[in-house]
């Protein structure tokens, strides 16, 4: 096999494993040559609200919510391209997570149940972000109640390819720098919730589960995930007062 062909076969298999970290299958990417069985490699970056809005304001408007929703609410890209309108309770400002979208080698794509219960939960996002969420569902969502929330720039089902340079775009346009994937924002919303949830609150938020399931298993209630987003909704308009005028 020659050196190209190693090359190239590396560059798939590393995308593959790039792919099987943000649908959280693995922690990280092995497939770093240098010093691929340690794993003591820096965390990943958290944003700013600030820097969140920036990357929101930047992006083509079809596509302004996915980025407020990854954030604050920490849905993953593939519950979020699963998202339909009857999973958006707008009165209640809750998104209900069903499902998850997946991609077949083929390209065709599915629809597929939670990798465990926990991964069936409601998420309360802030009310701050309520006026994007019912702009969205006016302008940019598919039609009727089985109509998804987010659609490709054809009207088709949203893909990670047809949305990566959309990204990509936005990210350099608000001057964030570094290597800052879209899986980011989840990691970035869910630190920003961090403080004053406790971990059975933020395991519940994400849609995780673990060995002490008996814990994660003890539904939280409705009103103590509200405050996480009611927290959530402070930050956001702390950014909205330090950027007027």
């Amino acid at each position: 096999m020659g050196e190209p062909t190693v090359v190239k076969a590396y560059q798939i298999l590393r995308a593959m494993m790039n792919t099987a970290v943000d649908d959280e299958l693995i922690r990280r990417n092995p497939c770093r040559v240098k010093g691929a069985d340690r794993y003591d490699v820096p965390e990943r970056p958290v944003l700013t609200v600030a820097e969140v809005y920036s990357v929101a304001d930047a992006i083509v408007p079809r596509y302004r919510l996915l980025v407020l929703l990854a954030a604050f609410t920490t849905l993953r890209f593939g519950e979020l391209a699963s998202l339909r309108r009857r999973d958006i309770d707008v009165s209640g400002r809750v998104v209900l997570v069903q499902r998850a979208q997946a991609e077949m080698q083929n390209g065709k794509l599915f629809d597929k149940a939670p990798k465990s219960a926990a991964g069936v939960r409601p998420v309360a996002f802030p009310d701050e972000i309520l006026p994007d969420v019912t702009e969205h569902l006016e302008h940019y969502a598919g039609a009727g109640r089985d109509g998804h929330v987010f659609l490709g720039p054809q009207g088709g089902r949203l893909r990670r390819s047809n949305f990566r340079d959309d990204w990509t775009t936005a990210r350099a346009k608000a001057g964030i720098t570094g290597d800052v994937h879209f899986h980011d924002l989840r990691h970035t919303g869910n630190t920003l919730a961090a403080a004053g949830a406790s971990t059975r609150e933020l395991m519940t938020r994400m849609g995780h589960s673990t060995a002490r399931a008996a814990l994660i298993y003890q539904h939280m209630t409705a009103d103590r995930d509200r405050a996480i987003a009611d927290r959530l909704g402070t930050m956001i308009r702390q950014r909205q007062g330090d950027a007027e005028p």
